[in-house]
């Protein structure tokens, strides 16, 4: 059984690999430098750091946990990720370089006029800073629970820790260092991953040939469930919500646009996207595996626990699989704890700056790079806050169905807001739109709430489309005219 102190060596020994990054990563400081890297990343890192920014620690535990409840039907909203990284790699991302934007948000004030702009922005401010605490949320609980409890440390220090760590290596440079890191912490993630289907498939006795037909035989491998459309897990839902899914927490999404803005050009983005999606794909099919040997492991070893995220931290550390497996699995934890939370850290800093408070417009280059720098320990203590908060919330759910769920509440009126730019040639009156943007996941929620007594009907990840359309519709009805 790994030890405490084991543990805290090498979060140090990690910490330390990542303030070195952002020491041979630095330059001027500057806020381009901050915001946009120069625009000078290499889409190949970028498309590989953003493998580990997308998975983050709600993927590298909760998926596994996940199996026992809903089979591998999470994987139906994966596929529908491929229409999704199109849709962004086709249309969002040549919107973006056309308009050489920094934050994404400013195309809204352009095309609908400052109240667009500001409602656009601010839910992507809600979103990310509640989608990210969840994500390092799931993290910080597997950390107590192994190594701070045994020291003495209360909750609110593991997590001020955690993400006064992260401010110390992005401070700096921003989204220049990140791209690096991001792409150290995606190697440990997946080498966390391909070390602990080893190990688990060897103490069951599968050997790397025999893998594929002991997964494909298991009744838990079931992918598509066509029967019954009412069901939330029912295949044109998943599919259809992970592909608007993809489109808002990727292609409406500062973090994960600010880091295709690096790169040099459209192509490059482009050339970044198209891999990124494609060992996206088969990469939550291996946690969707491993989710599997993980059940199997713990039927066979008469292993229990409270809550299905706890299933993967507690066999790599707790059922006798050896330090190995016990080490590279806090490596991949802690990798996913970083990999999501220092690019949010980043994005939030850009949009509020940017978005909020119009530093480009209103202040000289040294006061800008002055506010930025206020931004970013303001939303440092915002997100220490907004996690010590979720301590009291979340108990007992899996982190990954909270976590879609909410952003379909949350980025529905920004789907509807660049869906109604895009592919309307309609104007609004923009003073209406931040009570669009308000009402629509009002309505969604009191219909999902009550849809299964009503109509016999589970929304599920669906609810996203729901309060798009319902915000789309409310557009319409307060156009121009």
């Amino acid at each position: 059984m790994i030890q405490p102190y084991q543990i805290l060596l090498l979060i140090a020994a990690y910490f330390g690999v990542l303030l070195l990054i952002a020491h041979l990563t630095k330059r001027d400081g500057s806020n381009a430098e901050f915001f946009k890297a120069g625009k000078q990343s290499p889409w190949y890192l970028v498309a590989f750091g953003m493998i580990g920014a997308s998975l983050s620690g709600v993927t590298f535990i909760s998926v596994p946990g996940w199996v026992e409840a809903s089979k591998f039907g999470y994987y139906q909203v994966v596929l529908g990720y491929i229409l999704g990284y199109a849709v962004v790699g086709l249309v969002l991302l040549p919107l973006y370089y056309r308009l050489n934007l920094t934050s994404i948000y400013t195309y809204l004030e352009g095309r609908f006029g400052n109240a667009s702009y500001k409602t656009g922005a601010s839910f992507f401010l809600l979103s990310r800073l509640i989608g990210s605490s969840f994500r390092l949320y799931l993290v910080a609980v597997v950390f107590q629970t192994l190594i701070f409890d045994a020291v003495g440390f209360l909750f609110w220090a593991t997590v001020s820790i955690t993400i006064l760590l992260i401010w110390l290596y992005t401070f700096k440079s921003g989204i220049n260092t990140i791209v690096w890191t991001d792409t150290l912490q995606t190697f440990f993630m997946l080498a966390a991953t391909g070390v602990a289907i080893y190990f688990i498939s060897d103490s069951l006795g599968i050997s790397g040939s025999n893998l594929v037909a002991y997964v494909s035989e298991s009744e838990l491998s079931q992918i598509f469930f066509f029967d019954d459309y009412k069901s939330a897990n029912y295949f044109w839902k998943q599919f259809l919500s992970g592909a608007f899914i993809t489109i808002v927490m990727t292609g409406l999404d500062q973090d994960m646009m600010q880091k295709n803005l690096t790169c040099r050009n459209l192509k490059d983005a482009q050339k970044n996207m198209f891999w990124f999606t494609a060992v996206l794909v088969i990469v939550n099919l291996v946690f969707l595996v491993l989710g599997l040997l993980l059940i199997s492991f713990a039927q066979e070893n008469n292993i229990s626990v409270d809550r299905p995220d706890l299933l993967f931290p507690t066999i790599a550390t707790q059922s006798g699989l050896g330090l190995t497996m016990a080490l590279f699995f806090c490596l991949g934890l802690i990798a996913a704890a970083f990999s999501s939370a220092d690019g949010t850290l980043t994005s939030l800093t850009t949009s509020f700056s940017i978005d909020i408070l119009d530093i480009e417009k209103k202040y000289t280059q040294e006061q800008q790079i002055r506010i930025r720098k206020q931004v970013h320990v303001g939303i440092t203590l915002l997100f220490i806050a907004t996690m010590l908060i979720f301590e009291y919330i979340i108990k007992d759910e899996s982190v990954i169905e909270r976590l879609f769920v909410f952003a379909g509440y949350t980025y529905g009126p920004l789907l509807a807001l660049y869906a109604f730019g895009l592919f309307t040639k309609w104007n609004v009156k923009d003073k209406w739109v931040p009570l669009i943007a308000l009402l629509s996941p009002v309505l969604s929620y009191i219909i999902s709430t009550n849809s299964l007594k009503w109509f016999g009907f589970e929304f599920g990840f669906f609810i996203l489309i729901l309060n798009g359309a319902l915000a789309f519709l409310g557009l319409i009805l307060i156009r121009a005219k």
